[in-house]
């Protein structure tokens, strides 16, 4: 069956509103600050087969490994009507333990024995156990960074499992945030089901159907056009990781890019091998760091599902910190090493397209966690927060300021939700002046987010670029780099850039974001 130009762009919006409503769902309904502040989640469509038909725009570092997540649902707990599948191992195509995620089937005929579409969303959960409150430890082992969960039946046939549920809150320090948040999760799967049944009863299946292959195969051909338009060549780059917050030695993040004709072909052979702490990557980290990558090289009005993957190949070797083995730690390697995955991809096809690509952005989530008990409420507590970071500036202009780049697209924690929450007191939150790197144009500037923490608590943070900072471009100079500070009084501790420590009450935790590289050399007067 085919389908006209103008009918094609109706079904993407279409299809892509789906994913959009599940998400203004979640957030609506969530119960934790993480997800309906700062919207820490992602949601999708999926066709019968398990392929990505249509997403909203969430976060880029779930979007792209949840057709795994899809993939292995399928597999290992095949879904009957009213069924949801509940999963976060990394190893069966999650990302790290934190984020989990429902994958629900969508039956249309009362005859149909097997599903026409899927319908997914993820979840980033403040805790889910592990050594650490927030689930982010220095682990050496992925057993101690909290609750793993393979592919199991969380509702069946429309009824919740309890027993399912109480494992899961038996093993959390929050437990009534993570129930809360769950049912949000539900609730936005119930949607998409819901508007996928409305939009064949109006439309009819065999128009729906036809309509999604149709733009999954314009996604291909758009893509294949927008490789063509690359010179043929192989381009190398490589950059570094700090450390693995066990060691101080540099982790190298290696790749070549090979394009010819309309395929790209994307190698990270001569990457390190996997290390001992939490920034190794499973490889969906390595396809969400691809495919976000060539969506930038792509039309933005280009639909986003697995079409736009076809004309890519990615070779990831295992064993090393871009495809770890079971069972090492994970945590890290979700929010610090894609950023850094990405950093290499885009340096890679500025070699080939020099005027086309930014400078590095900040190149680091700067996770913060902390958690505790809060004597004033009477309740235990988790806090987890991204914080933003400056842009790298690109032909075009300077970087955007304070912006959760990249492999993020979370919003902040607004001080006054953070304050109702949690036993802190932000003391200065501030864009971080001049750390922006110099050059024709500069690049964006990085934030100062200081929190004071009214009570005893496990701190962690998790980050990067705090010894190099974000490069530049075209003679552009480097962003500058982050800084992590523990004070009280006059008493100031530089801390590392992956840490786990006890922290008092009334001591300041003090975040210093990088600032994005610069682009071009900078002219004299």
């Amino acid at each position: 069956m085919k389908i006209d130009p103008i009918a094609l762009e109706v079904f993407k919006n279409l299809f892509s509103s789906v994913a959009e409503e599940m998400g203004v769902a979640l957030g609506r309904t969530g119960y934790s600050p993480n997800i309906k502040e700062r919207r820490d989640y992602s949601c999708a469509v999926f066709d019968a087969d398990g392929q990505m038909a249509a997403q909203a725009a969430h976060i880029p570092v779930h979007l792209g490994s949840m057709p795994l997540a899809v993939m292995a649902a399928r597999a290992e707990a095949p879904m009957g009507r009213g069924d949801m599948v509940i999963m976060n191992d990394p190893y069966r195509g999650g990302t790290h333990l934190p984020d989990i995620t429902l994958v629900a089937p969508v039956y249309i005929g009362s005859r149909d024995r097997r599903p026409l579409f899927y319908v997914a969303n993820r979840a980033h959960h403040a805790d889910v156990g592990g050594m650490t409150p927030g689930s982010l430890p220095l682990a050496t082992e992925i057993y101690q960074e909290g609750l793993r969960i393979p592919p199991l039946t969380l509702v069946c046939r429309g009824v919740v499992e309890r027993d399912v549920v109480r494992l899961v809150l038996a093993n959390v320090r929050t437990p009534e945030e993570r129930e809360g948040d769950l049912a949000a999760q539900i609730a936005s799967n119930r949607i998409g089901e819901q508007r996928l049944v409305e939009l064949v009863a109006a439309r009819g299946r065999r128009t729906v159907v036809a309509a999604m292959r149709a733009l999954q195969d314009y996604a291909e051909r758009m893509t294949r056009k927008a490789i063509r338009s690359i010179p043929n060549g192989t381009y190398r780059f490589e950059d570094y990781l700090d450390d693995d917050g066990l060691s101080d030695q540099p982790i190298k993040i290696a790749v070549a890019v090979t394009v010819r004709g309309d395929k790209v072909h994307i190698d990270f052979t001569g990457t390190d091998p996997q290390v001992r702490g939490s920034v190794n990557a499973v490889e969906p980290i390595v396809l969400s760091a691809v495919f976000y990558v060539v969506r930038c090289l792509v039309d933005l009005e280009l639909p986003s599902n697995a079409g736009c993957m076809r004309p890519l190949t990615v070779v990831a070797p295992e064993g090393t910190v871009v495809n770890a083995r079971f069972p090492a730690p994970v945590a890290g390697g979700n929010v610090e090493t894609s950023q850094r995955i990405v950093d290499v991809l885009l340096g890679a096809f500025a070699r080939a397209m020099p005027e086309a690509i930014p400078a590095a952005s900040a190149g680091t989530m700067s996770n913060l966690t902390l958690g505790g008990y809060d004597s004033v409420r009477h309740r235990p507590f988790t806090y987890y927060e991204t914080i933003a970071g400056g842009v790298g500036a690109s032909a075009m202009g300077p970087g955007l300021n304070a912006v959760h780049t990249h492999m993020t697209n979370t919003m902040n924690t607004p001080i006054e939700a953070l304050e109702y929450a949690y036993p802190f007191r932000v003391v200065r939150y501030a864009l971080r002046r001049g750390s922006g790197g110099a050059g024709r144009h500069p690049g964006g500037d990085g934030v100062v987010r200081e929190v004071e923490v009214l009570c005893d608590a496990s701190l962690t943070i998790l980050s990067d670029r705090r010894r190099r900072g974000p490069y530049g471009l075209r003679g552009g100079r480097p962003g500058m780099p982050g800084l992590n500070l523990l004070r009280k009084g006059r008493r100031v501790e530089v801390l590392p850039g992956k840490v786990n420590r006890q922290v008092k009450a009334g001591q300041i935790v003090s975040i210093y974001t990088p600032g994005g590289g610069g682009f071009g050399r900078r002219r004299k007067r």
